[in-house]
């Protein structure tokens, strides 16, 4: 439940920080940058410690789903947003130059051009991302979510198997995870093909 809060935080923020980064110059790309590289930089777990128990001692309470989706959520968007800014800035100029002596408006290119084909490069990016955001539930439970490490941790002090209980997460975490990875793998190698394709045209 925390990665599906998550996506919801980190796919409107990579997009839009992304895009802002890539379209401004002066202070104001400075003050984009700055709330990247907050959230890109900082360590999840002081985030998580900060906005689930300082913030209450100034009236903010937030609840523990919450903080957690938002934390991992705009922590992957941070690393999200630079995989945006970067498929856009790969991009041929040449063909802003050509859509905007056609008389398309900026944005109509960025929609209508641009972005489509930096989202195509883009994609195994974000599969990455998402795997590091399943891996990075494991550290809600430091906020009191009853997520699987948090019962595992439960269960090891009821059954005192740690070893056992501890592998076992281990083996949970793979199974959910090595399926996005050979569906990252695999989305890596049709979106190489597709740009070959197009780049042969």
């Amino acid at each position: 439940m925390v990665t599906a809060f998550g996506l919801l935080f980190a796919v409107p923020f990579a997009l839009a920080f992304g895009v802002a980064q890539y379209l401004t110059k002066g202070a104001a790309h400075f003050a984009i940058t700055l709330i990247i590289e907050f959230w890109r930089s900082s360590a999840v777990i002081i985030l998580l410690f900060v906005f689930y128990y300082a913030l209450p001692g100034f009236g903010i309470h937030l609840p523990a789903t919450t903080v957690g989706a938002m934390v991992l959520g705009l922590n992957a968007g941070g690393y999200g947003s630079q995989a945006v800014r970067g498929g856009l800035e790969a991009l041929d100029k040449g063909q802003r130059e050509a859509a905007s002596a056609l008389g398309l408006a900026r944005h109509h290119t960025l929609l209508l051009i641009e972005l489509p084909q930096a989202l195509m490069a883009m994609a195994p990016t974000f599969v990455n991302q998402l795997i590091q955001l399943i891996k990075g539930t494991a550290l809600v439970s430091l906020i009191t979510l009853s997520d699987m490490t948090f019962q595992a941790k439960e269960l090891a002090e009821v059954e005192y198997n740690p070893l056992g209980i501890y592998t076992a997460l281990l083996l949970a975490y793979f199974v959910v995870c090595y399926p996005i990875t050979i569906f990252g793998r695999w989305l890596q190698l049709r979106t190489g093909a597709a740009r070959s394709l197009s780049g042969e045209f």
